[in-house]
Order: structure tokens, then sequence, then C-alpha cells
């Protein structure tokens, strides 16, 4: 009897390993092919928040592409035109005469920056390792674990199985390429590193490849980032020989490749350091790590961020490679396939934005272009601060500490430019910026007569307070974000046909309007600028009253905002995203500025606005859903707000639409980067942001549990959701209600639950009154103007139910459905 028990004890202990074997392996996040990659975009990414890597894993000659954060053409510099401030007063003269083109002409002329629109991000170069013999390969497979940040390739050559791992290892700040096979003395390669910068020198250094070079000069201004990359090798048997620039290992058993970058960078206005001495530290004290050490460590960095969100919608059942997953997602609804790409989003961040570095540019950190698309640059229009939406729901808020400095760092350098410019106190930034902080408008004034990227910056530090609770943080940028607000008290006038405070002149990015029969942005009172604004004063307002300071200012503020124009409505039940009925029904245009109120603001709420609600809708409706890359991210965002499930759903599959090569489509690349096209990394986190917006909302007073949930998603469970207020958020559910919910307090305070089913748990009682929790604080409602020949429709919400739960901070709830 005992001995059938230990046999039966045996097998169901088998059993429960195979099981757990195959939901490892059907929960396994990761981006996997069966071919190299031919092009850039099938390439897979790696990065530790300073390096960048892009692995082709070719058999017979690998490329891997490289980036450091810090390689921009040009040098410390000011672009502000001295001339805009004679010429701004008659640019504005020729708006409010509705001479919309006349205006847009000589603001382009006199406005626009007279030295340079910026410089561009460049790539570093490339490491590239011929393996000779390795073109006749078989059994050939690829992929980029999103568990532990490294790739790996293997294939097959005469009998031998070939192995390579990756990663850009957080802790030793190197890149890592471990190469082995199944066979002794089989590893034989020349490896060396090469670069289309043109002023660089290659040279070897005993048992060291070096490449060392400047950046150059770029619209007259001179480069002067100096790098230095440096390749050593660790062999197990074999021979090494380095000679000429090229690293040679002949019959080894195993090869580890160390890889350094560095530069001179050390701030937008210093450039002093030492990129030798860095490189060659990086370089130093990686070797002296052991591999399996070295691996661990990163793995070990990169789980303590990856590991605290997580989003579960069911096992994978596709045997398909990624692109191929992508490009028949119309028709599988591949559920694991949206869990990965919103894996993935987090990923990009965590691999391109770390504490002490800089911001995610329009690529993040991955570029492997002298002068890519729009430069690389920061886009603060939009496409900067999209960028960072994921950071503080998906519970990344360290991870925007590049953002919150480059703020810090404009908000210095756009005083000079307020004053040269405006003549006036405060800080501005325009649509652009770059390493060196310019804020000085660049480009043509289409687009770059915009002054209104300070205040959607500091609405960013302010979200972070709010999702934080950190006051001595918001003391910090107080400053920062008053003189903004100082700013435009100073340059808003009263424009002539309502006595509306305005900016003027503006756009509502790069949209042209009827105003100008099509021809032109330029316009005055745009409703993005009044969302701006009116919520930047309201953040002062707020402010001041947690800090108990400037109480005189803030009330100066409130009288400010009753004189700025209200929303309005127009005669086909449209937001106007203008101060005119100009929106017409049939512009598409990515851009969909004047639902900011909507998302990402708090200004627009189905409960506490339900008209703007309603014309917010028939906007997005009529802009329609396929466009760029970004802008159907942005779009996801918005109809989960609209709670619109199903259609924020509709936008998912049409950004996870194949994407090869360049066509005129937004969609999804093989290697899962966004497509604009081109490659622009807001589009992955904008998607990311909205997944997480469907799942949970806490703009509008209270946690909304599973707001846009879609009816395809029945049943699934996220974990790590970060609500304003500091709570941490676990949410499982089935059969599209409700399961469990776990609550961690960080700050204590009431909680406000918002939930399609009715909900039980200790403490927790139906909410009454407003919430006193400050940090759910919402913005005053305004009546808004409606058109006499607008048609609204009724907003009709599904029956929900409203709970409060006081809670301890650093206490955990349990919330579950009461029957």
């Amino acid at each position: 009897m005992n001995l059938l028990k230990h046999k039966i004890n045996i097998i169901f202990a088998l059993l429960i390993g195979c099981l757990q074997g195959i939901t490892s392996q059907t929960n396994e996040y990761k981006l996997w092919y069966d071919q190299p990659a031919q092009v850039w975009t099938e390439a897979l990414p790696l990065g530790n928040g300073r390096l960048g890597a892009m692995v082709y894993g070719n058999p017979a000659i690998e490329q891997i592409q490289l980036n450091e954060e810090t390689i921009w053409a040009g040098s410390p510099n000011s672009n502000a035109n001295p001339e805009a401030l004679l010429y701004i007063p008659k640019v504005r003269e020729l708006v409010f005469a509705g001479k919309y083109l006349e205006a847009q002409d000589l603001a382009t002329e006199k406005v626009m920056s007279n030295t340079n629109s910026g410089m561009p991000y460049q790539t570093f170069g490339d490491l590239r390792i011929a393996f000779p013999g390795h073109s006749s390969y078989t059994n050939y497979y690829r992929d980029l674990n999103l568990d532990s940040a490294c790739a790996t390739v293997q294939y097959k050559v005469d009998g031998v199985t070939f192995n390579r791992e990756i990663f850009t290892s957080f802790t030793e700040q190197v890149i890592i390429v471990r190469l082995t096979a199944s066979k002794q003395k089989q590893i034989t390669f020349n490896a060396q590193l090469t670069s289309p910068q043109q002023d660089v020198f290659i040279n070897s250094e005993g048992n060291e490849v070096t490449l060392s070079g400047v950046t150059p000069t770029h619209e007259r201004q001179k480069g002067k980032i100096k790098f230095n990359g440096r390749l050593t090798a660790k062999t197990k048997g074999g021979k090494l020989i380095c000679k000429d620039g090229i690293l040679s290992v002949e019959k080894a058993d195993e090869v580890i490749l160390y890889v350094s970058i560095a530069t001179n960078f050390n701030k937008y206005d210093d450039i002093q350091g030492d990129e030798v001495v860095r490189a060659k530290n990086y370089l130093d004290n990686a070797i002296l790590v052991d591999y399996h050490h070295a691996k661990k460590s990163h793995i070990d960095f990169f789980s303590k961020y990856m590991q605290r969100s997580s989003l579960d919608l069911g096992p994978n059942i596709s045997k398909e490679t990624t692109d191929k997953r992508i490009e028949h997602f119309a028709e599988t609804n591949d559920a694991h396939l949206v869990a990965t790409y919103y894996k993935f989003g987090r990923y990009l961040l965590i691999c391109s934005s770390q504490p002490g570095g800089q911001a995610a540019n329009l690529q993040g950190i991955w570029n492997d272009k002298m002068f890519p698309s729009w430069d690389s640059k920061y886009t603060t229009n939009i496409n900067l601060e999209m960028n960072y939406w994921p950071a503080e729901v998906t519970n990344l808020s360290e991870l925007s500490e590049p953002l919150l400095r480059l703020t810090k760092e404009v908000s210095e350098t756009g005083k000079e430019t307020a004053k040269i410019m405006y003549g006036v106190d405060g800080w501005v930034l325009h649509h652009n910026t770059d390493i060196w902080r310019i804020t000085g408008p660049v480009d043509r004034a289409a687009s770059g007569m915009w002054t209104s990227g300070g205040a959607w910056l500091c609405s960013m530090l302010w979200e972070h307070y709010l999702y934080t609770g950190d006051k001595e943080f918001l003391k910090s940028v107080y400053p920062t974000m008053k003189e903004s607000a100082i700013f435009f008290d100073k340059i808003m006038v009263k424009e002539p046909d309502h006595n509306w405070l305005v900016v003027c002149p503006s756009n509502s990015p790069e949209n042209t309007h009827a105003g100008s029969n099509g021809k032109a942005t330029t316009a005055g009172g745009v409703t993005m600028d009044n969302e701006l604004i009116s919520n930047l004063w309201n953040i002062i307002i707020e402010s001041s009253k947690i800090l108990q300071t400037d109480t005189d200012f803030a009330n100066h503020l409130k009288n400010r905002l009753t004189e700025m124009a209200p929303f309005q409505i127009g005669h086909w039940g449209q937001l106007q995203e203008w101060m005119f009925d100009w929106d017409n029904p049939e512009d598409i245009h990515r851009h969909v500025s004047h639902l900011w109120g909507l998302f990402p603001g708090n200004q627009i709420s189905p409960y506490r606005t339900p008209e703007l609600f309603d014309a917010a809708r028939t906007s997005l409706i009529h802009r329609g859903d396929p466009s760029t890359g970004w802008s159907m991210g942005w779009k996801v965002c918005l109809w989960a707000r609209l709670l619109d499930g199903d259609h924020a759903y509709k936008l998912i599959t049409d950004q996870l639409s194949l994407v090869r090569n360049e066509p005129k489509h937004g969609g999804t690349y093989p290697n899962l980067f966004d497509a604009h096209p081109p490659f622009q990394i807001d589009g992955n986190f904008g998607c990311t942001a909205g997944i997480a917006e469907m799942l949970m909302q806490s703009y509008d007073g209270f946690i909304y549990l599973l707001p846009s949930l879609p009816g395809i998603w029945e049943n699934g469970e996220v974990k790590g959701l970060v609500a304003r207020g500091g709570f941490e958020m676990d949410i499982k559910w089935s059969n599209g209600k409700v399961e469990k919910v776990t609550i961690h307090s960080r700050n204590g305070g009431n909680c406000r639950l918002r939930s399609l089913n009715t909900l039980k748990g200790k403490g927790l009682r139906k909410a009454k009154g407003a919430n006193k929790n400050s940090f759910f604080v919402v913005p005053e409602n305004t009546k808004p103007l409606i058109n006499e020949n607008a048609k609204l429709n009724p907003v009709i919400l599904k029956d929900t139910y409203l709970y409060d739960l006081k809670t301890e901070k650093g206490g955990t709830y349990i919330i579950t459905p009461n029957p």
C-alpha cells in the first residue's frame, strides 16, 4: 500500500510539473522569429537607459547597431530669435484681422529661430562580427525575452549548434555578447566597430578595439560631443588577436564580448567630461565580473521594474512567429499578443529612461541614422509627453525622473527665451527641444508658432505629485510651475470678437483651419491652449493651498480664469477645435489636440460635463480611426475615457496591423515598434497607457474598475496598476465583472471606487458626498457655449456602484463581489 501511494505521489508530482511547464510556456512573453532581421525594424531592441542596441541576428555577419543617449550633433546654444519681440505683436494684429496666412508667413520669416531648429540625435555605429562558413545554416531561432531583457540567437552549421546571448547590462553599463557552441573549438570570428560618423579614428590598444570621434556641425552649430567606444573579449580556449582595429578569435570554446561607449556630456551646458576615461572605466570594471553574476545582476535590476505590473488575458495558444501574430491579429484576436504589447511598452520605457539619464526621445534611445526623421528630438506638442503616459499608471514612476529634470532644465533656458522673444518674466517652451534644451520656435510657423509646451510639461509635474503624494517634490517643482503660469499671465491678450483672454499667435498643433481656407494653422484662442493654461492655473491654485503659499497670486489667477474663452460646441455637435466654428466634419487630421481635456486632461467627464463628453465623442468619431501609429495610440486612450471598450479595442486592432517597409498607414513593425511611419516610440507608449486606461481610471474623482473592458476580454487579471492617491491595484475579472480587487494603500486616505457590479469588503461603504481625498480633486464645471444648431446626444451610462474605503498608509485591502 505504501509503495502504491509512493508511485501515485510520483505520478502526481510529474503531472503537476508538466502542467507548470505548459503554463510557463504559454504565459511566456517574448518576441521570436525564425529568420534573421533584414532591416532595422526587424532587429530586436536592447537598452539600459544609457546604451541602446539593435540585434539583427545574422549567422554569417552579426550586426548590433549601437546608441549612446548623449550622442547628438551640435553643442550648447540658445536659438531664441531677438526679432520676435518686434514682430509678434504684428503677427497678432494680422491674426485678429483675419489675415491668417499673412500672419503665418510673417511669423515664419521673423519669429522662428534664425540660428537652428535643434540638433539631431545620432547613431554611434555598429558592432559587426563575421563568422566564416556560417552562411549555410539550419534550425534558426532568435528572440527577445521580456522577462530578462536578453536577446538570443541560435542556429546549426555542420551539425554544431551555435548560441549568442546579448544584453545591455543595467549594472555594468556595457553591452555583453556571449558566444557558445555545442562542440569545442568551434568559435572563430572577426569583430570590429564601425560608424557612419565622419570624424572618427579606429585603433587597437592591447586587446581592445577603440573608435573615437566627435559629432558633426549642424545648421552652423559646431559639433562638440566627443565619444569613445571600446571592444574587448574574454575567451575560453583558442587564440585572440587584436590588430588594425579588428578583434580576431580562432577556435575558442566560448567568447564573451564587451562593448563600452561614453561621451564628454555632463549637462546641457557642460561638456567637459572625459569620454575616454569613462569608457575605459566601464569596460575595465565589467570584465572583472563573472558573466553569470553580471547576467543575474542585470536581470535582477530589470525585474524590480518589470515585475511590478503584469497583464494576463489568457495563455498563448499561437505557435506563429511574432511578425505573423501581428499580421493575423485582426482575424485571431490574439489576446496574449495584446498582453505582450503591454509588457513590451513597459519594457521600452525601462530600457530607454533611467533615473539620472536623458528622457526618452522620439525614438527612445534607438536610432540607426545620422539624420533621423524630425531629428529624433523632443516634440512637445504631444510626442514627448506621450512617452511618459505609462510611467505612473503602470508602476514605473521613478522612470519619469529624466522627464521631470528635462522640464526643470527647459524652464532655465526658457527664461532667457521669454525675455528675448516676448519681453516678459516666466519661461516658455515652443513645440520642440533637444539635448541642449533649446526653447525657441523651430521649423516653420505652421507647427512652430506654439507656446504651450511648458504648460503641458508642468501638468506632468502635477500628475507625478498626484500619483506619489510626495509633498516635498511638489514644493521643489512649484517655482517651475509658477514661472510658467506667470509667462502666460503676461502674454495673453483680449481678442476683439468676444473680449476673451487668449494666446495669440498660436495654432492647434499642425492642423490647418477653414478661416484660412485650409492654408494656415496660425490662429488665436485655440481650444488646446485654453485647456492647457486653465489646467496650469488651476494647478497653481491647488498647489498654493497645499503648500500654503502665494495666496494673492492664486486669487489673481482665479480672476483671470473667468476671462478665458469657455469650451464651445459647434454647429454639427462637435467640440470646437478653434475659437470660431471652423471644424470640418471630413477632417481626419492625426492630431486631436482639442480633446486634451478628455485625455490626458480631466476637464471632460461623463458625470460632470455630459454635453462636452458627447461633443468630444462626436469629434472623435468624425476624426476616424486609422491614422499614424501614435495618433491611434492616443485614440485608444480617448475611447477608453469615452467608456467604449469595444471601440478602444478596435483601435488596438488598427495599431496591431503589420507594417513592412514604409507604407502610408500607421501600425506596428515586425519587431513591435510603432510605425508612424517611420518608427516613433510614442505610439508604443500611448497604446500601452490606453490598455491600462481601459482597465482602470482615476482622473474623475474616483477609481473606476474595468471602465472600458471590451467584450472580447471576458476573463483576465491585471496587477500593479497605480491610481492617483498612491493606490496600487490588482484587478481580476471573470465574465466581464470584477471578481477580486486587492488594494495596496501607499499614502492612506479615502479610496473611492466605482464598479459595474456590487462589491463587499471590510470597511467598504456606499459613498456619500464629494471625495475628501485631495488627490482626487477635479476642475469646477464651466458651462460650454453651445451653437443653437447643434444636436447633442444624450449620454447614457451603465449603472454603477460607488463606494468609499478608509485606508491606512501601508495597508492592504481585499474587495470581492457582493452577490
